[in-house]
């Protein structure tokens, strides 16, 4: 029985209410007095239900589709400006005891390179991407318990956080290892971390138990239930995301938006973040071996339909996603991205070997970090490493009320532009400082109060002379 507020995972991710939601989609997909129905009622910016985004993302009628990403449009500039959160994922083991068919650490591969990172190596990796001018970052691990146990996890939060290197800082660190206890997330919530982020990878639960046949990510259960025990452990800011090209997307999809639905009536706040990775060639993983596929303009209309389902949300985009679908989809909704990003254990202060194949996934996006902020900028967008919400205890339902009523924007605009002063002034080319220099100077007359937009000049004038880490 379908029911949103069980904390059992096969209750509150019905297969039986996602069979009758994707028949009812194929029922009413043509039905444009329902479908204009439900873009009105999303135009209210209060979010769809799994049922509603469903018959959308069904709905093949162009004039349709077209008021659907005008609205995800419209809706992204609502809650999130012109702005764009920076940040680099940095990988400490690839070391992993499953067998999860898509990923290139199963336990199996017995050729790709197995590399842990010692607190030196941390170090040189960290300051590395200090130098490159990211404030967050989101930690990443393989699921061993001998090598990776929570203690090395918690060492590894302390040292990111303890370097100062020069103007740079470590501000946030989110994040993305396996599902655990409640203890242990209460120790991951007490080091300080922002975002605990955990792929579901597919809500299916009998493709997900055929995609891990073994190690402890094969408990579909436990692994779908992490959100609700990391909640409880403390974490109020969660992440989900499925991996699109595993199984049926209009499953994960629905799948998606119902374990939303749930934080939202368990917890009384939904996900901080929403990830939208697709399957991507690796070491050992060919994503033809899965013929679940979705071409670009699916993967687009899911950005959209994310947006104006789930309006209040950050979506996250990584290197995964080439330059030219990050730009379509960026309009459509995303509000943060990876730059400069490895995805290999180590290669940020000096390039892995080209013979080491560490990588979890191939970078389709491989500019630098200075490159994708002057393309930002170029684009229009405020690119941001802004971290002030976490810092000033704006989680959970806290930051969420203020997203939702629009007031967040009176914090994070002027925020955007301090941290992007700070970037301009330590790290940027001088071809990105001018256009920087020149875009904070239009976008100061966006702050919607004065005493805020004077503060804001104050600031900057301030950052100009060497100081640094200001915030509202």
């Amino acid at each position: 029985m379908y029911n949103p507020k069980s904390l059992i995972a096969e209750e509150f991710i019905s297969d039986e209410e996602i069979m009758d939601t994707l028949a009812y989609a194929d029922a009413n997909k043509d039905n444009l007095a329902l479908v204009d129905e439900i873009i009105e009622k999303a135009s209210k910016r209060k979010g769809l239900s799994h049922r509603e985004a469903s018959v959308l993302l069904a709905c093949e009628d162009e004039i349709r589709v077209k008021k659907m990403y005008a609205l995800a449009e419209q809706i992204k500039k609502d809650f999130y400006g012109n702005r764009i959160v920076m940040f680099a994922p940095l990988y400490l083991s690839n070391y992993c005891i499953n067998g999860c068919v898509y990923c290139p650490y199963h336990i199996k591969n017995k050729h790709i390179a197995r590399k842990k990172l010692t607190q030196e190596e941390i170090r040189r990796e960290v300051i590395a991407l200090q130098d490159m001018g990211h404030k967050r970052l989101a930690i990443e691990a393989g699921e061993d318990p001998q090598n990776n146990p929570i203690e090395y996890i918690l060492e590894s939060i302390r040292t990111i956080y303890d370097i100062k290197h020069k103007n740079g800082a470590i501000r946030r660190v989110n994040v993305n290892i396996a599902a655990t206890t409640v203890e242990e997330y209460r120790m991951l919530h007490e080091a300080g971390i922002g975002t605990y982020i955990l792929f579901q990878e597919t809500y299916n639960k009998k493709g997900y138990e055929e995609l891990h046949p073994y190690g402890p990510k094969s408990n579909y259960a436990y692994h779908t239930e992490a959100m609700d025990r990391a909640m409880e452990g403390g974490i109020d800011d969660v992440g989900l995301g499925v991996l699109f090209g595993l199984q049926m997307y209009r499953y994960e999809f629905a799948g998606l938006l119902m374990h939303a639905e749930h934080l939202e009536a368990v917890h009384g706040v939904g996900p901080h973040t929403i990830s939208v990775p697709r399957i991507k060639p690796a070491d050992d993983i060919d994503p033809n071996t899965f013929d679940n596929g979705i071409s670009d303009e699916i993967f687009a209309k899911i950005c959209a339909l994310i947006r104006i389902s789930v309006p209040y949300t950050g979506m996250i985009i990584s290197t995964r996603e080439s330059k030219e679908v990050r730009e379509k989809v960026i309009r459509l909704g995303v509000s943060q991205i990876s730059g400069g990003s490895k995805t290999s254990v180590g290669g940020y202060y000096e390039p892995e070997p080209e013979d080491s194949h560490s990588e979890q996934f191939n970078v389709s996006d491989q500019r630098t970090l200075d490159e994708v902020v002057k393309w930002l900028m170029e684009m229009g967008y405020i690119p941001s490493f802004c971290t002030a919400c976490y810092r000033e205890g704006r989680t959970g339902d806290r930051f969420m009320s203020l997203c939702k009523s629009g007031q967040i924007q009176n914090c994070c605009h002027p925020n955007a532009l301090m941290t992007l002063k700070e970037y301009l002034m330590d790290y940027a080319s001088e071809e990105t400082k001018q256009i920087g220099e020149a875009l904070i100077q239009a976008e100061l007359y966006n702050i919607p109060k004065e005493k805020v937009k004077e503060i804001c000049r104050e600031k900057l004038a301030k950052i100009e002379l060497g100081s640094r880490d200001f915030r509202f």
